[in-house]
């Protein structure tokens, strides 16, 4: 019977980092797929190049692009409530409440987060092209609420931690629950503010443009951003994920070189 013994924690660090390198590798794989849909989707801005394109199409539509503009509002914008001279097209107010309840079986308070209040407002806004001095073209953004995307800006933001009183503490202990602060968010789709959108485009009436949810079940998105920046985020995603496969497999191997080493380094000396 051998008298070599593989310290477990080697064999689990080994196994351990080449799972991860499979993992990293599987997801950088993936990432490098959905990169390369992405670019093959056509890119445009709202001017003459895009309206030529949509009465040369079938039906006068293009089944799925992405449109990079600047927000503008169609009529008068939506005014922040907490910022001056802050303006938008897409409001989001909320409320959330921080609390703690108290837990009868395990004697502890345990911490709790809802919604108070959530109020969501909007107004007709377009996509002009970045740089023009007229903006007599421009594509409109269909139903903007039922896009998928962060394109909310959070402008405000407090907190507010509640004050303890003789009162409240008895109120507490009878009801079981205390808050512990309550928080104000509010976010905007600001006027000027770079947004691409993904979807379908139609053209109407010769001039007038319209982004829409595309479909056969494709997604439309909104991203507040310009397209490059869009795809050098997915870019470096990739780069992280490859990063971090080569590292896990670089540490996995180096792992099982030293046990090896160590094992036939010992086998050598025992012979000697």
């Amino acid at each position: 019977m051998s008298d070599f013994q593989i310290n477990p924690l080697v064999l689990i660090g080994v196994g351990s980092s080449f799972a991860f390198s499979g993992l990293f590798y599987h997801l950088y794989k993936e990432k490098k797929e959905e990169i390369r849909k992405l670019k093959e989707i056509p890119t445009f801005r709202p001017d003459q190049h895009l309206v030529r394109l949509l009465k040369a199409s079938p039906h006068k539509r293009l089944q799925y692009v992405a449109i990079e503009g600047l927000v503008q509002a169609e009529g008068e914008p939506l005014t922040s409530q907490f910022v001056p001279r802050c303006y938008g097209v897409l409001q989001r107010l909320s409320i959330q409440e921080h609390s703690k309840v108290w837990n009868s079986l395990t004697r502890t308070w345990n911490s709790r987060q809802r919604n108070k209040k959530e109020t969501n407002n909007a107004v007709p806004f377009c996509l002009v092209c970045p740089g023009a001095y007229i903006n007599d073209l421009y594509v409109k953004v269909q139903a903007p609420l039922q896009a998928s995307g962060c394109y909310l800006e959070r402008v405000y933001h407090r907190v507010r931690h509640a004050e303890e009183g003789l009162v409240d503490m008895m109120v507490q202990g009878l009801s079981g629950e205390k808050p512990v602060a309550q928080e104000e968010t509010e976010e905007l789709l600001c006027v000027g503010s770079t947004l691409t959108g993904f979807g379908e485009v139609v053209l109407e009436g010769g001039q007038v443009m319209r982004l829409q949810a595309p479909q056969g079940g494709r997604q439309y998105m909104l991203v507040p951003t310009d397209y490059k920046s869009f795809m050098d985020r997915h870019e470096s995603s990739a780069t992280m994920w490859k990063g971090l496969t080569a590292a896990c497999g670089i540490t996995g191997a180096s792992l099982l070189f030293g046990m090896l080493h160590s094992l036939f380094g010992e086998r050598g000396r025992k012979r000697e």
